[in-house]
């Protein structure tokens, strides 16, 4: 017989640090936007901060789950599926990700991650410019491969395919390639 997996047991998001800081100053920070920004939030900030105190949070919503076979009730809270703030969301995301290109995408090959940290004068400039960061995104990539190109040509492999997948990383600015 197999073991049974440890019980369920549910995060407690309304116990951190960070939700107590944006439950504490949420409002305070919106009327200081409203009033000292010269353009207003965009709505999905306000959105993502306001899920984010919803996430995880039985009273904002929850599924039962039943076993009839054992009778056992499971109740799981809902999530926000925040992109940004969250950071249960946004690490189960990522874990999400990296397992479906793990076992759907990438080949059985070796493979290799490289990070492109810009100057923080492009940084600003690539995170509000979608065209500027899909030049910096494209230039990365051509660098890169040629490099895995010429070091194939050197060894007589010919000329050995590449591929990308990119992830942008805001909060430090960065460029991911795998």
């Amino acid at each position: 017989m197999s073991a049974l997996a440890p019980a369920y047991r549910p995060r407690r998001p309304t116990e951190t640090v960070l939700y107590g800081i944006v439950r504490e100053h949420l409002e305070t920070f919106l009327a200081h936007a409203r009033e000292s920004y010269d353009a207003p939030l965009p709505r999905y900030v306000e959105e993502e901060l306001r899920g984010y105190l919803r996430c995880g949070v039985f009273a904002h919503g929850f599924v039962r789950a039943h076993c009839d076979a054992c009778g056992h009730d499971l109740l799981v809270a809902f999530s926000c599926k925040g992109r940004g703030v969250c950071p249960s969301c946004a690490g189960r995301r990522m874990a999400n990700t990296a397992a479906h290109l793990v076992d759907r995408v990438l080949p059985a090959v070796p493979v290799r991650q490289w990070v492109l940290s810009l100057p923080f004068e492009l940084r600003a400039l690539a995170a509000f410019r979608a065209d500027v960061l899909a030049a910096l995104v494209r230039i990365f990539v051509e660098v890169v491969s040629g490099r895995y190109r010429t070091q194939a040509r050197k060894q007589a492999l010919g000329d050995a395919p590449t591929g990308a997948v990119t992830f942008v990383h805001y909060a430090e600015s960065n460029i991911m390639w795998s």
